[in-house]
């Protein structure tokens, strides 16, 4: 039997209409079932592609609206001139602590704000001095495109935006950058677990990095060759990283990676709130610079216990921290790439670990695990060195 007549035996009717008129008129898209679109649209995620999505038809618009894996990617964030802040333009302050406030604050105050405005719901967030556009458009809106093309640009917020989802469970936003505005040729990175206040923060920081095309030579037990910073020194610090303002460099980093974490953290309420499914969500940038996650444990303790916010500024209050911070002037990595100045700092609420136990500085797997490779091998190399302890009070 012929294809032909396979076709004629199964749609009779509709192959004879098709044949007399040369057309076909079976929409192919209508014969999908509905679990096989809702697993192409979970493999789509994207906000923005999910919303073209609901304009092919009514019902991809209402199966859309059960998509529980997405993402959101904001595209960019448009700031005035810095002379038209009014915190900028009055402080006409010389002192040496107002100066150090805005060296150390003063490149990340801005994008934090950006941030405040991207997440806060509309009517929610006072009259902005920072204008933001997000790409992230209310699903259905078929003129976005024409709206786009004569400058007029609609605002729409993740907060509104996710109201459209009822059975989102793992939700990524993507921001277009870090928060952190560090110098040119730093590496910085962070990774911060949250749930009514912070449970954990990894940060892991040089002052320069020398990538290499060549792998650094390996022994036959696995490590790599004294040039990576492990040798007889294991791990002491120098005198000269006090004095010369190298200590004070870390700790800076260590205060601007947990406001901006925290920051985040303070900002995602309104979310969490709305969507009781949501098992996961993860909050990073382009950049790579800092994720801050979250699992269904910890989402439910931010609904059932209200996080403490920081009275001077929006964001969770950041509780005492235990802090452990290994060193290495030089690590040279498997791939042959050169940290300087490498540095690795695991922290923890002091409420929470108290003083560090031998169990748990010899399990530091939470540790050596929050980055992607090549930069895990560099925590766990560092980690494997003489770590120093500190100590931070609530901010």
């Amino acid at each position: 039997m012929s294809s032909e007549d396979l076709t004629t035996n199964i749609y009779p009717d509709t192959y004879r209409d098709n044949a007399l008129d040369g057309r076909d008129n079976v929409d192919h898209l209508d014969r999908l079932p509905e679990s096989l679109l809702l697993l192409v649209f979970n493999k789509i995620g994207d906000v923005k592609a999910l919303g073209r999505c609901c304009l092919v038809s009514r019902r991809f618009h209402a199966l859309v609206r059960q998509v529980e894996n997405l993402v959101v990617r904001v595209d960019c964030v448009i700031s005035d001139d810095d002379s038209s802040s009014p915190s900028f333009s009055a402080d006409k302050s010389h002192s040496p602590f107002a100066s150090l406030f805005r060296v150390i604050f003063g490149n990340i105050f801005k994008p934090l704000q950006a941030l405040g405005l991207l997440l806060c719901p509309k009517g929610s967030c006072p009259a902005p001095r920072i204008g933001l556009f997000s790409s992230v458009l209310s699903m259905g809106n078929g003129g976005d495109d024409e709206e786009a093309e004569q400058g007029g640009i609609t605002h729409h917020s993740p907060t509104e935006v996710l109201k459209n989802f009822n059975e989102m469970r793992f939700l990524r936003i993507e921001l277009p950058s870090g928060e952190l505005g560090i110098d040119d040729g730093v590496f910085l990175k962070w990774r911060a677990d949250f749930g009514s206040t912070l449970d954990n923060c990894v940060i892991l920081g040089a002052s320069s990095i020398v990538y290499s095309e060549k792998p650094a030579p390996i022994h036959e037990n696995g490590d790599i060759n004294s040039a990576n910073g492990l040798g007889d020194d294991n791990g002491s610090i120098t005198e000269s990283f006090y004095t010369n303002g190298g200590l004070k460099l870390r700790v800076v980093w260590t205060i601007s990676s947990l406001i901006a974490a925290s920051a985040r953290h303070y900002l995602l309420q309104p979310i969490i709130a709305e969507h009781p499914t949501l098992d996961s969500l993860v909050l990073t940038d382009a950049d790579g610079q800092g994720v801050l996650r979250m699992n269904r444990d910890q989402l439910e303790e931010l609904r059932v216990k209200p996080l403490s916010a920081s009275l001077a500024s929006k964001r969770t209050l950041v509780p005492a921290l235990n802090m452990r911070l290994w060193y290495a002037p030089r690590l040279e990595l498997p791939n042959g790439d050169m940290l300087k100045g490498a540095t690795l700092v695991a922290i923890r609420p002091s409420e929470h670990s108290g003083v560090w136990t031998k169990k748990e500085i010899s399990n530091l797997s939470w540790v050596s695990s929050a980055f992607e490779e090549p930069y895990d091998i560099a925590a766990k190399m560092l980690a494997k060195r003489r770590a120093y302890c500190l100590e931070m009070n609530s901010f």
